[in-house]
């Protein structure tokens, strides 16, 4: 006569591997919509570059290209705003000159 007692089964979880953001979507809309000194499509490469590493589970390479990417549209975005509002300013004023001058 055999016993059957209770199996144990363990499992071995994988330490999970840190997933770096890697910026695509929002340098995207910086290289089409907001690229002054075409920083956004410079963001845009690093981006690419940091989903490649990504993809190839180089994760601190992906981290670093990443925080380039992060802080290539930060700069992008800001020259973006402050460009567009200094523009629409100077349109502002020489509307407001041509109809005094009128």
């Amino acid at each position: 006569a055999t016993a059957f007692g209770p199996t144990i089964t363990s499992f071995a979880q994988p330490e999970p591997v840190p997933n770096p953001q890697d910026f695509v979507l929002w340098s995207f809309f910086n290289s089409m919509f907001c690229n002054p000194f075409c920083l956004g499509f410079i963001a845009l490469v690093f981006s690419v570059k940091a989903r490649d590493k990504k993809i190839a589970q180089d994760p601190a390479a992906a981290s670093t290209y990443g925080r380039t990417a992060k802080h290539l549209n930060i700069a992008a975005l800001s020259l973006g705003i402050v460009g567009t509002i200094i523009l629409i300013v100077v349109l502002v004023v020489y509307y407001n000159n041509l109809r005094a001058r009128s």
